[in-house]
């Protein structure tokens, strides 16, 4: 799993629900509250606030705090089996009320900043397989990655049991850092195969798995989270001034598809150059963001109307629906037509 620096982690976005789920794991009372605060410049009083915000910078000393309270080095582990859907607020609805897990973890990807803002998720098609990447933008000791990477592995795992109804005993972890000296534990806490070293944290789940129909899925639910989520997410962008939020809004404003780089770089005073720079500075990039908002709209069209794939293509602005339907099996590797019957 990649770290690195971010100017977001001293953006106080993440709910200190988790902190008191830390508390709650290490079973604390509320006079031993303290012991998690040393190092994070809050008190007693804000971390049993519901409306408190944490920096992600507050939220991994806690962790810190935590791990050295528990004298536990598995305490990751501990951690992310608390880390079930239900605790994730609307994000955590959403998931649960998705047709599949593809659909689920497309929500995880889009809208996890609104939890955390030091964690991002990425998904790949590999054929066969669908690759969901982790990263931490932040920079972690070798022993707080280490518990991160456990607690984001168990939350992923929860969340897959929650859609299938069972433990995803074919997804395999692969764990960017060498085994450590309690790895036989790791047998007991994941369903599946794992491998240690590898180049990125991964979790490589089966195609066919990715669509296996949740008995649990509503619309009406999903339609609910997803505005809520939709709006977090916006506020999140528009408080941070960031260049991401500014090109999707400009991108909204056109019709879809239309908007060219240069006419956003121009719009903002920049050089194209700059713009992509600052992109690549929030992890994004023009095409990037082009991509989630069509592939997000191209969904919605096929989830809520009964147009045909071509009259949706049209709308999109392809002229030519077979260009549709390739840029759609690129982005969610099924068809229109069989991501459509999954729903």
């Amino acid at each position: 799993m990649t770290t690195s620096p971010s100017p977001a982690n001293s953006q106080a976005s993440n709910p200190s629900h988790y902190a008191r789920l830390i508390a709650r794991e290490l079973g604390l009372q509320a006079p031993d509250l303290g012991r998690l605060l040393p190092n994070t410049g809050l008190s007693v009083e804000q971390l049993l606030d519901e409306d408190s915000l944490l920096t992600g910078q507050q939220q991994v000393q806690l962790l810190n705090n935590a791990l050295s309270i528990s004298d536990d080095p598995a305490f990751g582990f501990r951690l992310g089996r608390r880390l079930t859907p239900a605790t994730h607020g609307a994000v955590g609805f959403l998931a649960l009320s998705s047709a599949n897990l593809f659909e689920a973890l497309q929500a995880i990807h889009l809208f996890a900043p609104t939890r955390m803002n030091f964690v991002r998720i990425e998904l790949f098609d590999r054929g066969d397989w669908l690759e969901c990447y982790g990263h931490f933008d932040m920079t972690l000791t070798d022993q707080m990655r280490r518990c991160l990477t456990e607690a984001f592995i168990m939350m992923f795992f929860e969340t897959a049991e929650s859609i299938l109804g069972r433990p995803a005993h074919e997804v395999e972890a692969l764990i960017d850092y060498p085994a450590p000296p309690y790895a036989a534990s790791y047998n007991e806490h994941l369903p599946g195969p794992y491998e240690f070293s590898a180049e990125n944290f991964i979790a490589k789940i089966p195609k066919a798995l990715c669509f296996y129909p949740n008995i649990a899925a509503n619309h009406e639910n999903y339609q609910l989270a997803l505005q809520q989520c939709e709006t977090m997410l916006s506020e999140l962008r528009t408080n941070t001034q960031s260049f991401r939020y500014r090109v999707e809004k400009m991108m909204l404003s056109f019709p879809p598809g239309t908007l060219a780089e240069e006419e956003a770089a121009a719009a903002l005073f920049m050089s194209k150059r700059t713009l992509a720079r600052k992109l690549k500075n929030e992890n994004t990039g023009f095409r990037q963001i082009q991509k989630d908002i069509l592939s997000q709209q191209a969904a919605n069209y096929l989830r809520d109307s009964k147009l045909t794939v071509d009259a949706i293509a049209a709308l999109l602005n392809y002229h030519d629906s077979s260009n549709f339907r390739r840029a759609f099996k690129r982005w969610f590797s099924v068809t229109p037509e069989t991501f459509r019957q999954s729903l």
